[in-house]
């Protein structure tokens, strides 16, 4: 298997969701989300999602403070549990460092983190609310 070279969510830690999403908002970009807790912005061939900063680093069962979390989490999305569990052990194998182990996800998906070689954190997920298009491409609520 070659690890799909793509980036399907950029998420950003913010202070305050709302007046992060009212900023966004006004630059002319549609919110998508559906969950009042995160907002999700569609790019061209991507998506930028906005987080609580402390409930971002929960989420990696990192510290929201310090060194440990820096505030951003890349997310690959992924076609099946199966593929995350596969492409979570290439990253490994690849010398990522592990952070979450794949699991069922709270928020009923599938989801794991690795941090690469600088620690930046990449989440690996199947999300079931969400599908790939024929090139890899996340759409939202699809």
């Amino acid at each position: 298997m070659t690890i799909p070279n793509r980036i399907s969510i950029v998420t950003l830690g913010v202070a305050d969701l709302d007046r992060a999403t009212a900023f966004y908002e006004s630059l002319g970009w549609t919110n998508s989300a559906t969950a009042p807790s995160i907002a999700f912005f569609e790019m061209q061939g991507s998506v930028l999602g906005l987080y609580e900063w402390s409930a971002l680093a929960d989420d990696a069962k990192l510290p929201s403070e310090g060194s440990g979390f820096r505030g951003v989490a890349l997310a690959m999305n992924l076609a099946s549990t199966d593929e995350v569990d596969a492409v979570f052990a290439e990253w490994l194998t690849a010398g990522a460092a592990p952070k979450v182990h794949p699991h069922k996800a709270f928020w009923g998906g599938y989801s794991s983190y690795v941090a690469d070689l600088d620690g930046h954190l990449w989440e690996l997920a199947y999300n079931p609310y969400a599908t790939l298009d024929d090139d890899g491409r996340l759409v939202m609520g699809g």
